[in-house]
């Protein structure tokens, strides 16, 4: 089982920034590929950005690009997805996922096996 654990979620102005954060155990994050999800009211669940754990290599939903980033710090054993310049828009609640195995990752939630709890975004005046 890996247990996730996501932080960093808050109510920010238009153009301002926030910065996630998934916490991975008990493996390690070259063994898990991490996405980033949203979900807003009414909405399906989009993935926003990933992270594999085979090369590190990073994707992004073109809504994101630019103005996400996401990383990771293996001696924290941490995924962090940094979130500037928001747009209403992007409130959602967001979840981080884990799949395990080698390979490249997705941005398609039935590709990951295990889900954070969400930690809500809220973008508004």
């Amino acid at each position: 089982q890996v247990q996730l654990v996501e932080s960093g979620g808050g109510l920010v102005q238009p153009g301002g920034s926030l910065r996630l954060s998934c916490a991975a155990s008990p493996f390690t994050l070259d063994a898990l590929s991490i996405g980033w999800f949203r979900q807003a009211p009414g909405k399906e669940r989009e993935g926003v950005s990933c992270i594999s754990s085979s090369d590190g290599s990073t994707y992004y939903v073109d809504s994101a690009k630019g103005r996400f980033t996401i990383s990771r710090d293996n001696a924290k054993n941490t995924v962090y997805l940094q979130m500037n310049n928001l747009k209403p828009e992007d409130t959602a609640v967001y979840y981080c996922a884990a799949q395990l195995g080698g390979g490249v990752c997705s941005l398609m939630s039935y590709d990951y096996d295990y889900w954070g709890q969400g930690t809500q975004v809220t973008v508004r005046q």
